[in-house]
């Protein structure tokens, strides 16, 4: 896989930065791979329809993965993620072993999933797919943040969120939702 390198700020990041880590998470280039390798790799290993893992720290994303909180069904977009809800991964030391299994945990049949007390992950058939989905995903962070703000919200059901699921795999030119992302 090729991730980006630790510690080197992305405005002086040039192609020759890139890091190549292989199959058994040797890393080959100028500089060392990010600390969070290993979860980009596990994922990538275990997912045949991911080819590619963001991970950030975006505000909102954070801030509920700081309260531990999941993203319930507070919107329909939530589909888009490939259920009911983005499960927040228990919290475990960045950089390690127990860290990659709860995000590949929490990531199970899920396109995206936050970190408790560290951040999010969004995964997809491409980088540009997985890009949209961390975008999407901190609007709905940030609009559960809103409504948390003024009580507990209302959630849609399993059902409604199925409904979702059944329409917007017809929706588009494609008729494919991963291929509109």
């Amino acid at each position: 896989m090729l991730i980006t390198p630790t510690a080197l700020p992305y405005d002086v990041l040039e192609p020759e930065d890139i890091v190549f880590v292989d199959d058994e998470g040797r890393p080959e280039g100028r500089h060392a791979p990010s600390s969070e390798w290993r979860f980009h790799h596990d994922i990538l290993a275990g997912r045949e329809d991911v080819n590619a893992v963001v991970h950030a720290h975006p505000p909102y994303c954070t801030m509920l993965a700081i309260m531990g909180k999941a993203i319930p069904p507070v919107h329909y977009m939530i589909a888009l993620f490939g259920g009911t809800d983005i499960r927040c991964a228990p919290y475990a030391l960045y950089g390690t072993a127990e860290l990659s299994v709860h995000a590949v945990k929490a990531l199970e049949g899920r396109k995206a999933c936050l970190l408790a007390h560290h951040g999010m992950i969004s995964v997809g058939a491409s980088v540009k797919q997985a890009f949209a989905l961390a975008v999407e995903l901190e609007t709905l962070a940030r609009q559960y943040h809103g409504c948390l703000q003024i009580g507990e919200p209302p959630l849609l059901s399993d059902g409604q969120i199925a409904e979702v699921l059944d329409k917007i795999s017809g929706y588009g030119p494609n008729r494919s939702v991963d291929k509109q992302l």
